[in-house]
């Protein structure tokens, strides 16, 4: 299985020039031992501007969130269309943030995954427990929830065809780190739960990792038997640490 690096955290961040400079470093980087398939998730404003600039380079492009919605009076809100208008292939569902910051629901995220298949994009499905959750012993418990929401409403079958991103929120932006071993054993659960219900497609979906990967640990991430890449966070707002990192595929 190719393993899959998505440049997929920048979440507002950003500059028109800061942008320009950032991806044509990581499209120069590209033929310098990098196996990945490699994608880049830049703020909404920002796809127009990575569209024009990765085109051709054969590093694919998608956005950080979009609406269940395909229209309508929904201010502020991006649909799939307008990501396909743009050639997005990829779209992040259920960041932590979004369940966070904006009181997204396991069901408000499994109508993004049903929204953004339907339109042909791939999903990007985020799961992950807080600090406290993992403490108090609920991390498979957390997990399964969200897993299960989108099973139970799109089906196993259409697990296959999107992508799933195990992000510890108690290891983004904290200084806390999970251990290779740790983020392999949640995997490792991700993993057993969908062969529950299909073994084919538990053994075909990606599971990538999104807690404070970085140069240093990468390589020793991507060794684990169930980690298939990586969702990329601060790492990725600098071409030669986000290089350094799909190097270690």
């Amino acid at each position: 299985m190719r393993q899959t690096l998505v440049a997929g955290n920048w979440k507002m961040n950003g500059s028109r020039e800061g942008n320009r400079h950032l991806l044509d470093a990581i499209k120069a980087g590209m033929d310098d031992g990098v196996s990945a398939e490699v994608v880049v998730c830049p703020p909404a404003i920002y796809i127009p501007q990575t569209a024009r600039r990765l085109d051709g380079s054969g590093i694919s492009w998608g956005g950080q969130d979009l609406s269940q919605h395909e229209s309508g009076a929904y201010t502020g809100e991006i649909s799939a269309a307008m990501l396909l208008d743009y050639q997005c292939k990829y779209v992040i569902i259920g960041h932590s943030e979004r369940r966070s910051l904006h009181a997204e629901t396991d069901a408000q995220v499994a109508e993004k995954f049903l929204a953004a298949q339907k339109a042909g994009l791939t999903p990007i499905l985020c799961v992950g427990e807080l600090l406290e959750e993992r403490e108090a012993g609920e991390t498979e418990a957390v997990v399964a929830r969200q897993l299960d929401a989108v099973i139970a409403a799109a089906g196993i079958q259409a697990v296959a065809g999107g992508v799933i991103a195990y992000e510890p929120v108690w290891a983004i932006g904290t200084g806390k780190t999970a251990s290779p071993q740790q983020a392999q054993d949640v995997h490792a659960f991700i993993r057993q739960r969908l062969a529950a219900q299909d073994a084919n497609v538990a053994e075909k979906v990606q599971i990538l990792y999104g807690g404070s990967v970085k140069p240093d640990n990468a390589a020793e991430l991507f060794a684990m038997t169930d980690i298939d890449g990586g969702l990329i966070g601060g790492a990725s707002l600098d071409a030669e640490s986000f290089l350094a990192i799909c190097r270690a595929v």
